[in-house]
């Protein structure tokens, strides 16, 4: 596989999300809170790879995995998914990542751990798989980083950026300097906010626009915004019966991108977006994450 052009490459580390949900009270120091439901579900970057699996998009996962049970959790699911394996790494020691989700139909707070690993760099990822398309779960910046993007530039890669609670602003030269780099970047509203230091959306979706070609700012059961070259879209969610929103800004990338790879205008990109991101909500995690078929008929139901 490593000979071959991957059409996506996907470079972040799993996480396994203990979602709690339907809290019988609010979460505070010092009590107890019960929970009615309990669920175990691959996240991380393994919902990007995942969801582009079951979209039939070529990708590749340059993921880490150890001996411990979380490790041997996520792999089994990926390997039933299907999902190309060349960019996994072993060890011969554990590589915990576990993410706990406290989630209410309104919101979840999280509390996460993750074992330390030194991931493979990023510019010789891009060197060796020499993707059409890469995609960063988070907010990245500095030297490595400027190094990678360049790489990507010089094959020809576009990339995607999301970012996060990663820290980070647009007063810092590096951050500012990353941003310039990437084709798309695709905060939430909490995110743009704080990374632009502005107090509403339309202010930050101007100034990101300064920086990075495409915009996209996630609104939740809002739908999303977002802008390319000057020209501006928006696209309203659907009500659906929420379970639990872990993961569904991930979807939501998948959705962008699998649409975006195709060419397809703004607005189509968003709609593909949004659909994928309100599927996942109505299950834990990314459990509900689309196909191809199921994405069409979903997109059928969205407000116009």
């Amino acid at each position: 596989m490593s000979s071959q052009r991957a059409t996506v490459l996907i470079a972040g580390a799993y996480s396994v999300d203990l979602v709690l949900t339907d809290l019988r009270g609010p979460v505070s120091a010092g009590t107890e809170v019960w929970a009615s439901g309990l669920d175990m579900v691959p996240g991380g970057a393994f919902t990007l790879a995942m969801g582009l699996r079951r979209l039939e998009r070529q990708a590749v996962w340059a993921a880490d995995f150890g001996t411990d049970v979380f490790s041997r959790e996520v792999l089994a699911t990926a390997r039933r998914e299907d999902m190309d394996e060349a960019g996994f790494r072993h060890h011969q020691r554990p590589v915990r990542n576990v993410t706990v989700a406290l989630s209410d139909r309104q919101d979840r707070a999280m509390i996460a751990y993750e074992d330390p690993v030194t991931a493979r760099p990023l510019a010789e990822l891009i060197d060796v798989f020499r993707p059409a398309v890469v995609m960063l779960p988070f907010l990245q910046f500095g030297p490595d980083i400027t190094d990678a993007l360049e790489v990507a530039a010089q094959h020809g890669a576009r990339v995607f950026m999301d970012c996060q609670d990663y820290p980070g602003h647009i007063g810092m030269p590096e951050v500012r300097k990353a941003l310039g780099q990437v084709d798309v970047f695709a905060p939430n509203e909490s995110e743009a906010l704080r990374v632009t230091g502005t107090g509403t959306v339309e202010e930050a979706l101007v100034l990101l626009s300064g920086l990075v070609p495409t915009v996209v700012i996630k609104q939740g059961a809002a739908g999303a915004i977002a802008s390319t070259n000057g020209r501006r879209a928006a696209q309203a969610s659907l009500t659906v019966p929420i379970v639990d929103t872990t993961g569904a800004g991930d979807c939501f990338n998948v959705g962008f991108v699998h649409r975006w790879m195709d060419g397809g205008p703004l607005h189509d990109c968003l709609a593909a977006g949004v659909a994928c991101g309100a599927a996942a909500v109505t299950g834990p995690g990314s459990s509900n994450a689309l196909n191809a078929a199921e994405l069409a008929t979903w997109l059928t139901r969205l407000p116009h």
